[in-house]
């Protein structure tokens, strides 16, 4: 787990539910798959929520993910069922916009959304993103929970399965990476 106080950031090892990879429960090797980074930020968890759901801001902070914008011009932010588009640039250079659509969005304790593959189908989603808060080990923080979990749908993870877990360690490391810029940002 990586805790963030003060501006400063110490990892810790072994918290109950912590950070860490989960191997795909489902037979395909793909399925279900799950990489879990916890941070404990210095900044409470309305002013925090803010930061993870202003997904134009995701480009400041994710080192894969450059950027990201609301669909739903009639109605945009962070809502249950509102849609964005979401640009990802990998390290060979590969670039792919996504569709995405928020299945929670519950202020100051959860930001969910899921990766529409080709199909569109949100029940088969290529993958899953949530964000959980809850409150920190001192008065004016957050725990933040970041997970992604590979659904059913079709990703380059299916074409590539050689180099699947090395793509989860990547996120793993991604999202550390995100979840510490998020947190500068939100002090």
């Amino acid at each position: 787990m990586v805790d963030v106080r003060n501006g400063a950031v110490t990892e810790r090892a072994g918290a109950a539910g912590g950070s860490g990879i989960t191997q795909a429960p489902h037979p395909d090797g793909v399925t279900g798959a799950r990489v879990t980074v916890e941070l404990e930020v210095a900044a409470g968890a309305h002013r925090f929520w803010d930061v993870i759901s202003d997904v134009s801001r995701i480009g400041e902070f994710s080192p894969e993910c450059v950027g990201a914008s609301w669909l739903d011009e009639a109605a945009p932010g962070p809502r249950q069922g509102a849609s964005f588009r979401a640009t990802n640039r990998f390290a060979d250079g590969h670039t792919v916009e996504v569709p995405c659509v928020v299945t929670e969005a519950e202020r100051s304790a959860v930001f969910a959304w899921a990766v529409l593959d080709r199909s569109g189908d949100p029940a088969a989603p290529g993958s899953v993103w949530r964000y959980e808060l809850r409150p920190g080990s001192a008065p004016g923080t957050t725990l933040v929970r970041h997970t992604f979990e590979h659904g059913p749908g079709d990703t380059g993870a299916r074409r590539s399965p050689e180099t699947f877990q090395e793509r989860l360690g990547q996120l793993h490391d991604h999202m550390s990476r995100t979840l510490t810029a998020m947190a500068a940002a939100a002090v």
